[in-house]
């Protein structure tokens, strides 16, 4: 094959596959079996490997994702990414839709549902995909152009040469894909995301396009920002031309005219929700007429055209079959509601915490009522109460441990009972398992499940003993071949090295986080400094209370926990800390992070916030010096403001550290 055919044949190739790509992530539905398609595919990755030169931007194979970026660029959205006015009741969309009848003669209402995902801009020139970014505060965004090139719904080059269009969507995360990262997160003791939103806006933060390009996300487009070429005069019509242009459009958009039709409307897209493939959390009602949303204009934040009707969260009965008990840690004794299954926001539901004696009877729950149940953003489930008592009394917590047996101790500070026993198995089994966790020691393998292997098996019955494992000990086990086998104890073994501060989480202490562990270790400098301290000197570090110094010096005086450092320590574990603060430039100040930033992870603010002599806080006080905000800033930004706090972003952040 010369060159000339070679471009032919590429050419040929990304016109067919871009076609049947089309069809199967934006049409559902394909015309030939996906073998043919990854055979298309392969020949096409060959004769490009071959003749790099006649690589198309278009391409499917460029749709994996490039080389990962350092920092998102900033892009100024040339028409603002504006939010809507949410309305919760029938009654508030009737009202909404008088208003604007009020105002305006003969409005006809678009109604669609409201994808609940990130929010996004699309900007085309001649057809071509050229830049994408986030809404980020409405008017700068972040260029995240390489990882939107890795959704396959959204199209690279459009059906037709427009000179410009700028289109927004919502990307999100399908609720399979979710559920299978979460597997994956969990089964990696990594911190699972809450729900398909949050999974969709990390996934798109992602500084490296080819995990992106592993998350699967989608796309809706529901809006034309901007063009030029052709002229739009309502919203279904710009809906319309979005899916004669190639885009995957929000689905099951509907004009209406009265406020019964769009009342209507809202209950049919509320009965199929769940039974959709993607969250959404809501309707959209807009004004169809663009020259009549200019008639009705907006206020200073949302526009008077158009609402966001919010569903509620749905609330079911269920009957109490079972109160079981479990063990934490610390040994906490949680008890959790078992109860017959029932259908809730998309899947089935038949467990929810109880958290404690005193949310038992402030429900008044015994076994055997009918409870309300509901899932808390659609998402977590929660009991409300008791509706129908058919037990007696209120459900009591035992006196004595369910595992061990041990007499459980309540401290008169907290609405907790514990296990007093640290040779408790249940939480010898949940203390390996924080101690191996990703926030504390980070030993990559070591999971719940084979935490319990090891336990059963009797290798193992401290975290000492996770220093002493050889190569022997594993190969002797289900599912245990040499290659895992090295990899754990090697996980283990450079594990040693941590700082020390992750090894001061690790060991569990009660009311000591990863924040606090490091004040401790910046205080104190080493382990052994640490155990010598008086509660005293541990109270006088700045954020600590007498709580948690009385938490420290009393793990720290505790014969099983001497023993057990003792060991760490014989093993080889670091207990020196190396302080990683570059200058004193944030002394004295105090930051607290709120929002989805746009480029950096919460940790990763706060490293860079103590790096630099700083403090990251929780809440918003008088004593905070900065509120670094992000996206979807909530209460802790409300706050900050109506205490005169200067609230800064992420690019005014990073200049304070240049």
């Amino acid at each position: 094959m010369d060159m000339n055919e070679a471009k032919k044949r590429i050419n040929e190739l990304v016109e067919t596959l871009n076609y049947h790509a089309h069809l199967y992530y934006v049409e559902d539905t394909n015309e030939i079996s996906d073998y043919e398609y990854d055979m298309l595919q392969r020949e096409l990755k060959e004769l490009e490997a071959l003749y790099p030169q006649y690589i198309r931007k278009d391409s499917p194979t460029q749709r994996v994702g490039g080389a990962p970026v350092s920092i998102f660029a900033k892009v100024e959205h040339k028409v603002q990414m504006g939010s809507l006015q949410d309305v919760f009741s029938f009654d508030e969309v009737r009202s909404f839709i008088d208003t604007v009848r009020k105002t305006v003669d003969d409005p006809e209402f678009v109604v669609e549902p409201k994808i609940d995902g990130l929010s996004v801009s699309l900007e085309y020139h001649n057809g071509e995909f050229i830049i994408g970014s986030t809404r980020g505060d409405g008017f700068v965004g972040e260029d995240v152009t390489k990882n939107l090139m890795t959704v396959k719904s959204i199209p690279i080059k459009l059906n037709k040469d427009l000179p410009l269009i700028e289109v927004r969507g919502e990307t999100y995360m399908p609720k399979d894909v979710f559920f299978k990262l979460v597997k994956e997160q969990e089964d990696n003791d990594e911190q699972p995301f809450k729900n398909p939103r949050n999974a969709a806006a990390g996934s798109l933060r992602q500084k490296d396009p080819k995990i992106a390009a592993k998350r699967n996300l989608d796309i809706f487009c529901f809006n034309v920002q901007q063009i030029e070429g052709i002229e739009l005069t309502s919203h279904k019509q710009s809906l319309d031309l979005l899916k004669e242009l190639g885009f995957k459009t929000v689905p099951g958009y509907v004009k209406v005219k009265t406020a019964d039709e769009v009342v209507q409307q809202i209950e049919k897209i509320g009965q199929m929700r769940f039974d959709l493939a993607y969250d959404i959390d809501g309707v959209v009602i807009k004004v169809d007429s663009f020259t009549q949303r200019e008639s009705l204009g907006s206020t200073a934040k949302v526009p008077k055209w158009a609402v966001a009707y919010k569903f509620p969260p749905e609330e079911k009965n269920s009957r109490l079959i079972d109160i079981e008990l479990n063990v934490g840690r610390t040994g906490v004794v949680t008890p959790v509601a078992v109860f017959e299954s029932v259908f809730l926001a998309g899947t089935s539901v038949s467990r929810a915490t109880l958290h404690n004696q005193d949310f038992i009877n402030e429900k008044n729950i015994s076994i055997g009522d009918i409870i309300r149940v509901r899932k808390a953003g659609d998402i977590i489930p929660e009991v409300l109460g008791s509706v129908e008592k058919h037990g007696e009394g209120t459900f009591k917590l035992p006196d004595k441990c369910p595992v061990c047996g041990s007499e459980l101790v309540k401290n008169a500070d907290e609405a907790a009972i514990r296990c007093p026993n640290v040779e408790c198995p249940a939480q010898i089994f949940r203390s390996i398992v924080h101690f191996a966790s990703k926030g504390a020691m980070n030993i990559d393998g070591l999971g719940p499940q084979i935490v319990r292997l090891l336990l059963d098996k009797g290798l193992i019955s401290s975290v000492a003993d996770l220093y002493s494992l050889k190569p022997s000990d594993l190969m002797e086990l289900d599912n245990f071949k040499e290659k895992s086998v090295n990899n754990l104890l090697t996980a283990i073994e450079k594990s040693k090295n941590n700082s020390l501060d992750r090894l001061v989480f690790a060991l569990g202490i009660r009311n000591i986080g990863q924040a606090s562990a490091k004040l401790l270790c910046d205080k104190f400098g080493d382990l052994e400094n640490i155990m010598a301290a008086s509660a005293d000197d541990i109270a006088s570090i700045d954020g600590f209370g007498d709580v948690m110094a009385a938490s420290v010096y009393k793990a720290f005086h505790e014969k099983h926990m001497i023993a057990l450092i003792e060991k760490l320590t014989q093993c080889g574990l670091n207990t020196k800390y190396v302080k990683t603060q570059v200058d004193d430039r944030f002394a004295g100040k105090i930051f607290v992070l709120t929002g989805t930033l746009p480029t950096l992870k919460r940790d990763e603010a706060k490293a860079l916030i103590e790096k630099y002599g700083g403090k990251a806080s929780g809440s918003v006080s008088k004593k905070t010096s900065y509120v670094l905000a992000g996206e979807e800033a909530g209460s802790k930004l409300t706050k900050a403001q109506e205490l005169g706090i200067e609230i800064i972003t992420e690019e005014q952040f990073r200049e304070m550290i240049k």
